[in-house]
């Protein structure tokens, strides 16, 4: 489990038109929002990160950077990329099961074709959304084991302008004995 105030693990993706993406290397002036998906097979996905693509220059305006990552080979991101139609939104790709799991993500097995005819990997991690400091610990985290549910991004935006204008420390720090 990661732990606010603590470090993340080490993340590198190559990105379809932003280079390599390392997170240890790509510090905002605020926070790096890490948006992690399931894949071009997944039409919940889609509309999220559509919803991202809007919201992708109100969060840069507060001093946060944006990337959206899933397992998808290049090809697959490519296509999930070109639906969008966000040129700006960085697209992340090929992250391992491993990192994934390190970063607490749930892993699924496929399920064969999904609603929107494409078929699932064999094996992929489900979505989750971390804001990360530029110092490299976690401030914020929201695992889940299903595609619905998600934190929307206008509330994240405005819960970013109250932490922001307070300097709001990180929360659900404490791992001792309970």
């Amino acid at each position: 489990m990661l732990i606010p105030r603590q470090y993340v693990p080490i993340l590198q993706v190559p990105t379809l038109a932003h280079g390599l993406f390392t997170l240890t290397e790509d510090a905002a002036q605020h926070f790096t929002l890490l948006v992690f998906y399931r894949g071009l097979h997944c039409p919940v996905c889609l509309k999220y990160l559509l919803e991202l693509g809007r919201s992708r220059p109100e969060f840069e305006q507060r001093g946060v950077k944006v990337i959206a990552i899933s397992g998808d080979v290049q090809g697959r991101a490519q296509a999930m990329a070109d639906k969008l139609g966000a040129p700006g939104l960085r697209i992340g790709y090929g992250l391992g099961l491993a990192t994934a799991r390190e970063w607490g993500l749930y892993i699924s097995t496929s399920r064969g074709t999904t609603s929107n005819g494409l078929e699932e990997p064999a094996l992929f991690s489900e979505p989750a959304l971390f804001i990360v400091r530029p110092d490299g610990t976690l401030y914020y985290g929201a695992v889940q084991t299903m595609p619905f549910g998600r934190p929307h991004f206008v509330e994240i935006l405005a819960a970013l302008d109250f932490v922001l204008t307070k300097d709001y420390p990180a929360r659900g720090e404490y791992s001792g004995a309970v």
